[in-house]
C-alpha cells in the first residue's frame, strides 16, 4: 500500500519539482541528462522513452508512437519545446534521434511480425510452396522429396504428411524463422537437425522450431526484446533482426537441451519453460545482446 501511495506522490507531484530542481541545478534537461550520463544502446533508450511517455505535454508523449520519417522533424519540435540548442549541446540531436528511430522501429516490426504471425499458410500461393520446398533442400540437399505430401516431411521434425497443419499456430512466421535459420546459417542448422535425430534425446525440429518462434514472438510482444536490440541496433530494427535472435534460441534451446539430458521428450515442456526463464532473466541485463555467434551465410 505505502509503495503505491509513494508511486502516486512522485508521478503527480514530486518528478515534476524534481526535474524542475535538476533543470535549475544542471541547466539541462531531463531528457539532456539522460543522454549525457547513458551510452548508446538499452539502458538510454529505455529511459528516453520513460521519459517522454512520462510527460504531461502531448507532443513529447505522442513522440513514441510517430512514424520513423518523422523522427527528425519531430526532434527538433522536441528540442524547440525544451529550449536545446545545438551550440550548447551538439550530441544531443543525433542521440535523441536515435533514440527514437529505436523506439518508433520496435513499434513498427512488433506490427511487421504480428501481421506475418497472422498470415496463414496457404498451400495454393506459389511462394508459400517454394519456401516449403526451399527449406526442405536447405536441409536436406542431398535427399530428393519424393513428394509434396510425404512421410519424409517427419525426417525434418514435422508431425504428419502435410506440414502445412503444423504452421497453424505461428502462421507464416514461423515457417519464415525456419527459412531464415536454413538459409543463412546452414551448416548449424543442419548440425542441429542431425543432433535433433538423436536415439534418446532426440525431438522434432521443425516442431520445436515453431515454438521457439512462439517463445520470441512472446517477447517482443511483452516488450521484454527491447534490451537485446536496442543494443544491437543503433537505429530502428527491422525484420531480420528478430530473425537472427530466433537463431540465437534455436541454437542456444539444442544446447541447453542436451547439457540438462532430458529422460524423454515428454519433459520437453518444462525444459522449455526452464530455457524460457534463462533467456528472458538474460534480457534483464540493460546490457545484454544476444546473438548467435557462428558463421553467417
Amino acid at each position: 500500500m505505502f509503495s503505491l501511495i509513494w508511486h502516486y506522490l512522485y508521478s503527480s507531484f514530486l518528478r515534476s519539482w524534481v526535474k524542475w530542481m535538476l533543470r535549475k541545478i544542471t541547466g539541462r534537461c531531463e531528457l539532456q541528462r539522460i543522454c549525457a550520463n547513458t551510452i548508446q544502446g538499452a539502458e538510454r533508450t529505455m529511459k528516453i522513452e520513460h521519459s517522454l511517455e512520462s510527460s504531461r505535454n502531448e507532443i513529447l508523449t505522442g513522440s513514441v508512437t510517430i512514424s520513423e520519417e518523422n523522427v527528425e522533424n519531430r526532434t527538433d519540435e522536441i528540442m524547440k519545446i525544451k529550449k536545446i540548442s545545438t551550440q550548447k549541446d551538439p550530441k544531443f540531436k543525433l542521440s535523441l534521434q536515435i533514440c527514437l528511430l529505436q523506439v518508433t522501429g520496435f513499434k513498427k516490426l512488433f506490427v511487421d511480425v504480428e501481421n506475418l504471425r497472422k498470415q496463414p499458410f496457404d498451400s495454393s500461393k506459389k511462394q508459400h510452396e517454394d519456401m516449403l520446398i526451399k527449406l526442405w533442400e536447405l536441409l536436406m540437399p542431398h535427399i530428393h522429396l519424393e513428394s509434396r505430401i510425404t512421410k519424409q516431411w517427419g525426417d525434418i521434425g514435422f508431425q504428419g504428411e502435410d506440414p502445412k497443419t503444423d504452421f497453424r499456430g505461428m502462421g507464416m512466421l514461423g515457417l519464415h524463422n525456419l527459412m531464415f535459420f536454413g538459409e543463412h546459417y546452414p551448416e548449424t542448422a543442419r548440425q542441429t537437425l542431425s543432433q535433433s535425430n538423436h536415439p534418446k534425446m532426440g525431438y522434432s525440429y521443425a516442431i520445436v522450431g515453431i515454438n521457439l518462434t512462439e517463445m520470441a514472438y512472446s517477447m517482443l510482444k511483452t516488450g521484454i526484446l527491447k534490451t537485446h536490440l536496442y543494443n544491437v541496433v543503433s537505429g530502428a530494427p527491422r525484420m531480420h533482426h528478430f530473425h537472427e535472435f530466433y537463431c540465437y534460441l534455436m541454437y542456444e534451446f539444442n544446447q541447453f537441451w542436451f547439457k540438462e539430458k532430458p529422460a524423454s521428450i515428454m519433459e520437453f515442456n518444462y525444459y522449455r519453460e526452464q530455457f524460457h526463464k534463462r533467456v528472458k532473466e538474460l534480457l534483464l541485463d540493460p546490457n545484454s545482446v544476444l546473438i548467435l555467434k557462428a558463421e553467417r551465410q
